[in-house]
């Protein structure tokens, strides 16, 4: 079953390599009129999901994760004017160069191939996927998980009817519907027929994935996300960013997970603090200072500290100055999005330089780490490693490249 899907994704991504850009972004605009025409039916799909994933215990942050409403819905669809607009790299030409013995030479723009995707929950990922892969000129094989499968064969069925109605290949677009564990590890072996598989959901997913696959896996990254309140930092602005990046949505993977707050800064910090904590309240595991400053907060142990909560709740220590800050990141951070709230400019430059994470923020909260915030109009992941791509995974992250060289009778002595 699986072999059968890797050779149409393999024989659909030879034909869609040599779509233009004009083509692909035909077949962009055809789903976006789709997808507004199937508001309805992709809504109807997300409530049994919804429904389901209520009946087995799922938590707030993984339902928020899962719910499509008509919002969230009109956000995927202009999502895709976006990557319409974005320039394609396929075909660009890079650092073509004039060699002393006569060869010119230079780097070409060329798609992946076959992408695979192993996901959990968030139904818009499907679409993301789906339409950066297109623009990139790379097939895709979707699997997601079976809190999402009555939304994703939605939104798919959608997709690859668009692809269809056009005259292309709807296999540039896949989805295996079989949730259990066997398909994924049979994704994860599908040498030959997957160029790349990116897994996007829980640390458990990422790392069962990058320790069981035999094809290449970009690992996108789980967010124990910290946010360090400097002792000059403006503290209207700090609780402003404290309260966005922990509540704005919990089960994102941009959320603050870590409050790391300067021995220095002011009682009236903790006050509006508490203030945030109690309006929504979570639930905060501290050290002994924060746990004299504060009312109701748990003991935080290592487990806290390394910890994605993706709920209302967060792990928090009192640091004595910013290298304590840094060495406590290196230790237990995820490598994903960290940020410094200050009004010192030398710290924020040392913030910058030595906290090693794919996002680093001076004064902004660490939702903005996403491929719309960012001009990619979507992502397939935020990468928390360094090769061969870091941050929001976009069009640019989904290429590799090729020599191409001219000559004109040249040969090697």
């Amino acid at each position: 079953m699986l072999k059968e899907i890797g050779i149409k994704a393999k024989n659909a991504s030879y034909s869609l390599g040599t779509l233009s850009t004009i083509e692909k972004n035909e077949i962009l605009k055809a789903i976006k009129l789709a997808l507004s025409e199937s508001e309805e039916e992709i809504i109807e799909a997300n409530r049994i999901d919804m429904e389901n994933g209520i009946e087995n215990g799922l938590t707030e942050g993984q339902l928020d994760r899962l719910l499509l409403n008509e919002e969230r819905i009109q956000g995927m669809v202009d999502s895709i004017d976006t990557v319409v607009d974005l320039k394609d790299p396929i075909g660009n030409v890079d650092h073509m160069e004039l060699l002393p013995n006569g060869l010119q030479i230079g780097k070409k723009r060329t798609p992946m191939g076959v992408i695979g995707i192993i996901y959990e929950s968030r139904p818009n990922v499907t679409l993301d996927c789906s339409i950066l892969c297109l623009k990139s000129s790379n097939a895709l094989i979707l699997r997601g998980g079976k809190e999402a499968i009555e939304s994703n064969k939605s939104i798919v069925k959608v997709i690859r009817r668009a692809i269809k109605e056009l005259g292309y290949n709807e296999n540039f677009v896949q989805l295996i519907e079989d949730t259990s564990r066997e398909s994924s590890n049979a994704l994860m072996t599908l040498n030959g027929y997957v160029d790349l598989l990116i897994p996007r959901g829980s640390a458990g997913l990422i790392n069962a994935v990058v320790k069981n696959s035999t094809v290449p896996v970009l690992k996108t990254g789980d967010g124990n996300c910290h946010v360090f309140v400097d002792e000059s930092a403006d503290i209207q602005m700090a609780i402003n960013i404290i309260e966005n990046a922990k509540t704005q949505r919990i089960g994102v993977c941009n959320a603050m997970e870590t409050l790391l707050v300067h021995k220095n800064v002011k009682d009236e910090f903790y006050k509006k603090l508490q203030v945030i904590i109690d309006q929504y309240n979570i639930k905060v595991y501290g050290d002994e200072i924060s746990k004299s400053k504060l009312t109701g907060i748990g003991v935080a142990t290592e487990e806290e500290y390394y910890m994605e909560f993706l709920d209302y709740a967060f792990a928090m220590k009192v640091v004595d100055n910013i290298d304590e800050v840094i060495d406590h990141i290196r230790k237990y951070s995820t490598n994903h999005s960290e940020v410094i709230i200050t009004n010192d400019y030398k710290n924020s430059q040392k913030f910058l330089n030595l906290v090693d994470s794919a996002c680093v923020y001076v004064n902004a909260s660490s939702r903005f780490t996403d491929g719309s915030q960012f001009g990619l109009g979507a992502e397939m992941g935020i990468s928390t490693q360094k090769l061969h791509a870091r941050g929001p995974v976009g069009l640019e992250e989904l290429t590799s490249y090729k020599y191409i060289i001219f000559g004109d009778g040249q040969i090697r002595g």
